[in-house]
């Protein structure tokens, strides 16, 4: 039998000496085949000579509907306009992944009729709309930084720790501690499971030896906790996402460059969570020492090997590397946080108060909130999500099974312990 491609789909009757045309050339085509099986050669084409077939089937489809189009007086612009469609539509491409299988791509014109396949979208945003989405979100700096007005504007909600715990009182830890808070935010009817992970006591020592662990062992516990449930024999349906999806770093407006500490954490956390960094309280610099600030800090990115996100690696197409280039000439945020309202020609806008006049947080010309926004809930949380789960999370899965050779029937009883950066295995061990 024939194999019939999307060129070959035409409604009309063919002409008498069209037939004869078709005849011929199947008939060279059959003594191709022929030669090819003598000579011991594949029967499968390879696919340069099918496109050029393709390309010359389309040639043709194209003269003769010049020819028509003459003969019915047509105007030219209109035969011009048919050509190009048909050029957009005739063009079938064969992949031979299967020997002896060929595989078209039919586009929508070629269809005798609606069939409905664009309404999976609809399906997939009820579905999702339904189920919801989760979203967790973690705030790493020294106390005083602004980590929770940050969030509360970013969600223009009370949403951080802070602001959350009754009788809160202001004190520094002693040591470092990880406190989360889920809220469920909606929106036009959009449910979002949001957790903020606050770290008290980061940075906030003499001796900030090591103040980084704890964080790198909470973010590699949640992980092995997904990896825990996906192995289980009868797994849950939808598994519970508590993984951290964003890692925002708070620096100090200093104007000089990064400190030990802040590339110490960067290159630690930069492999296991997607980080961005952001410069807090930028209203304390003038543009320019602003401008000066940022540069100093992406060359220190970039002499220590650091890597925060969006990384290149990861940029899928043209169109989304031209996005995140202009992301990446900001990084990183300067950033002022605030959760109250004041009036400005007339208008409500989120700002903050100062002698000189009022320093509004959404407009780009003030500062760089707007931009953190579009990138964390706007234009990239649900990359941010893929991120997390196609390259960090598979990273530690892949050393995880390499590591213990597992075997499934004893699963259940193996207690595997956690890489935690520096961290010893048996001290890993006996925090599980």
């Amino acid at each position: 039998m024939r194999e019939e491609t999307a060129g070959e789909l035409e409604t009309e009757p063919l002409s008498p000496m069209e037939e004869r045309e078709e005849k011929e050339r199947g008939m060279m085509g059959q003594e191709q085949v022929d030669e090819s099986k003598c000579q011991g050669q594949p029967t499968s084409m390879d696919t340069q000579t099918s496109t050029t077939q393709q390309e010359e089937n389309c040639v043709e489809v194209l003269t003769e509907l010049e020819e028509r189009g003459k003969e019915k007086g047509m105007e030219e612009g209109d035969v011009k306009e048919i050509e190009m469609e048909l050029e957009a539509e005739v063009k079938v491409e064969l992949c031979p992944s299967v020997p002896g299988l060929q595989m078209s791509f039919i586009r929508g014109t070629d269809l005798f009729g609606y069939v409905g396949i664009e309404a999976v979208l609809d399906q997939m945003r009820r579905k999702t709309m339904k189920a919801g989405l989760e979203f967790n979100i973690m705030v790493v700096g020294q106390s005083g930084l602004g980590k929770s007005t940050l969030v509360n504007t970013l969600f223009k909600s009370k949403v951080s720790r802070k602001s959350c715990t009754p009788n809160y009182e202001e004190k520094i830890s002693k040591t470092v501690k990880l406190h989360s808070v889920s809220h469920v935010i909606e929106e036009k009817g959009v449910k979002m499971k949001l957790t903020v992970i606050d770290t008290p006591g980061f940075g906030d020592q003499i001796n900030n030896e090591n103040c980084w662990e704890p964080i790198v062992k909470h973010v590699n516990e949640q992980y092995e906790k997904y990896l825990r449930e996906e192995l289980h024999i009868n797994r849950k349906r939808r598994i519970p996402d508590s993984r951290v999806h964003c890692c925002i770093y708070f620096l100090p407006a200093t104007g000089h460059r990064l400190r030990p500490i802040d590339i110490e954490f960067m290159k630690r956390l930069g492999k296991i969570v997607s980080i961005v960094p952001v410069i807090a309280k930028a209203d304390t610099l003038t543009i320019e020492e602003r401008q000066e600030f940022k540069e100093r800090i992406r060359q220190d990115l970039a002499a220590n090997g650091i890597h925060v996100y969006p990384q290149k690696e990861y940029d899928e197409d043209s169109e989304e590397r031209i996005l995140n280039n202009r992301i990446r000439e900001s990084i990183p945020f300067a950033v002022v946080g605030t959760d109250k309202e004041h009036q400005v020609n007339g208008n409500k806008v989120l700002g903050r108060k100062t002698k000189w006049g009022i320093i509004e947080v959404e407009n780009v010309a003030h500062c760089e909130f707007a931009n953190l926004r579009d990138l964390l809930i706007r234009s990239h949380l649900q990359d941010l999500k893929d991120v997390t789960h196609n390259i960090h999370y598979e990273t530690y899965r892949v050393r995880r099974l390499n590591e213990s050779n597992m075997n499934f029937s004893d699963l259940g009883l193996s207690s595997w312990p956690l890489e935690n950066g520096t961290a010893d295995r048996s001290e890993s061990e006996s925090h599980l």
